[in-house]
């Protein structure tokens, strides 16, 4: 429990830090690559190189000194980021690292107006916060090993089955190698693949099966750079270049907490909004519940530019063959000749409240959606126009969420 000081420090302080976030987060991961070279191996280059994570960092910084007086409002995120750190094995051991790296950021960044009395205030904080984490993840931990299948760390994983979807995704079958057991998993989930011969660092990629079949499933979508400056995505690019069916790779149990709950007797439609290989996840999720015969309606947007790159349609088709609860409706927004009248898609244009309006049962549904960031933002901008409670507003985002929802 924090002391009533500190939590004043921190008040006090709150609106300069978040001023100066983004600055005392990047000069941490300079500190902490320089001191702790070995903890480099848990973060995503790309998402250095791009300023993703330093951006994510500062949200999360921001977030917990807003609400130092009320944690509990802190529990979601607090979830994700104990689930993305159970999916890269991260210690007990790796929060004094943090800890010491992120004080002496603050003091370089902010000065002199980093007094000792604020530096010990910011280290409560942040040791109050990682007995938080801490104990959150040990929970997962022991849930993933104690599981029927289950593991923890990495588990060699055969590619029984590689199948292109698009000129940008390939799907990857997977089954254990050992021959054991596979455990269940939640819709929305997400495996960690290592490749130490692509990168020293891992990557996570969304479930795109229901739970049940036998092996898991990642669809990939090569990650090509948009600047000749930026990195190219080197575990998806030696995915799909290198992996060849019969060829073994790492992977961590499934985690993750933007997952669909249809167990607990809900009636409340749903409905899956996607955009580009934010499908992965929402296609698990609607497997899932059209195979439990739940008596949810299920209402799938699909929005991709063109038939080139728009994955799953026979997968979506059956799905609707399989249950009248379950429709579908396919947007491109840059389509080829041929792409409308050949059925490829059912309209041409992008999410909008219009068709929100047009083919959801907004007013009583549960949302969830995931794709790019203009995607999440112009989707989580219609839901607000239409009145939708956030609590029934769920979606999957790396990064600050201040990027999406202001």
């Amino acid at each position: 429990m924090l002391s009533q000081s500190t939590i004043e420090t921190i008040k006090t302080i709150t609106p300069a830090v978040a001023a100066n976030a983004e600055t005392i987060t990047r000069r941490f991961y300079e500190l902490m690559f320089a001191g702790n070279p070995e903890v480099k191996l848990y973060f995503n280059e790309a998402h250095q190189h791009s300023g993703g994570q330093q951006k994510a960092l500062a949200g999360a910084i921001c977030a917990y000194f807003s609400h130092i007086d009320d944690l509990e409002a802190l529990t979601p995120a607090v979830e994700v980021i104990a689930q993305k750190h159970c999916s890269l094995g991260i210690k007990p051991e790796h929060y004094p690292i943090v800890g010491k790296h992120l004080l002496a950021a603050i003091k370089d960044v902010m000065g002199e107006a980093a007094s000792e009395p604020i530096v010990a205030a910011v280290a409560e904080a942040y040791g109050v916060l990682a007995e938080v984490c801490i104990d959150r993840e040990k929970a997962i931990y022991e849930e993933q090993v104690s599981k029927p299948g289950g593991w923890n760390g990495y588990r060699k994983f055969v590619v029984k089955q590689k199948t292109p979807e698009s000129q940008e995704v390939t799907s990857f079958y997977l089954q254990p190698k050992d021959g054991g057991a596979l455990p269940d998993f939640k819709p929305g989930q997400y495996l960690t693949v290592r490749a130490l011969e692509a990168s020293p660092s891992p990557r996570n990629y969304s479930l795109s099966e229901r739970p049940g079949m036998g092996y898991l499933r990642i669809s990939v979508k090569r990650e090509t750079a948009k600047d000749p400056n930026d990195p190219q995505g080197a575990i998806s690019n030696y995915l799909h270049n290198s992996i060849q069916e019969g060829d073994s790779l790492e992977v961590g149990p499934p985690c993750g907490e933007f997952t669909l709950d249809i167990e607990s007797g809900n009636e409340t439609p749903i409905v899956l909004l996607a955009g580009g290989i934010g499908i992965t996840p929402l296609l698990s999720m609607a497997k899932h519940a059209v195979h439990a015969g739940r008596p949810n309606p299920v209402y799938l947007v699909q929005c991709a530019r063109n038939s080139q790159v728009a994955v799953f349609r026979q997968e979506i088709e059956s799905l609707k063959k399989q249950s009248s609860n379950f429709h579908s409706l396919i947007l491109f927004d840059e389509p080829l000749n041929g792409d409308l009248s050949s059925g490829q898609c059912d309209e041409i244009g992008i999410l909008s409240k219009e068709v929100l309006e047009k083919f959801t049962p907004y007013r009583e549904s549960r949302f969830y959606f995931c794709g790019p960031k203009a995607f999440m933002k112009s989707a989580l901008k219609h839901l607000r126009d239409l009145d939708v409670p956030r609590e029934r507003i769920h979606f999957e985002f790396f990064g600050p969420r201040q990027e999406i929802e202001n």
